[in-house]
């Protein structure tokens, strides 16, 4: 639900009378919003001129926390469309698209230097164990 708002504020922001960039008004296409009703589902859909799509739904988590799926997209300058689909629950927020950044695939080489490091702190560990020292 906070994502949601979150959302909605951009979009305010960016759909202003007055923005800091004075750029174009987009005009909304479509906007649909249904409030948590008594089991706290709730959804929203916004699509604007421009090719802005926002679709979040959800429900109110065991916890009392939300939960919800959703995705946003936006057309890019060479004319793909970039989506991001995400899911936010008690686990956290899980965001899935080609847009964001890729960590190296595990195992992967360790560099020398990280071995000589982790040497030398086990070395530092016997040597404080043999003087009687805490660690």
């Amino acid at each position: 639900m906070k994502l949601a708002v979150v959302v909605l504020v951009l979009v305010g922001a960016a759909l202003a009378d007055e923005t800091p960039l004075d750029g174009p008004r987009v005009a909304i296409v479509h906007s649909e919003q249904h409030h948590p009703d008594e089991t706290g589902a709730h959804s929203f859909d916004f699509a604007a001129e421009n090719g802005i799509k926002v679709h979040i739904s959800g429900s109110q988590g065991e916890d009392g926390g939300a939960n919800s799926i959703g995705s946003w997209s936006y057309p890019l300058e060479d004319g793909t469309i970039a989506e991001v689909k995400f899911v936010a629950n008690e686990k956290g927020y899980h965001p899935e698209s080609s847009l964001l950044p890729v960590g190296p695939i595990f195992p992967h080489p360790i560099p020398e230097f990280v071995h000589r490091q982790i040497a030398f702190a086990e070395e530092e560990k016997k040597r404080m164990a043999r003087e009687g020292k805490n660690q």
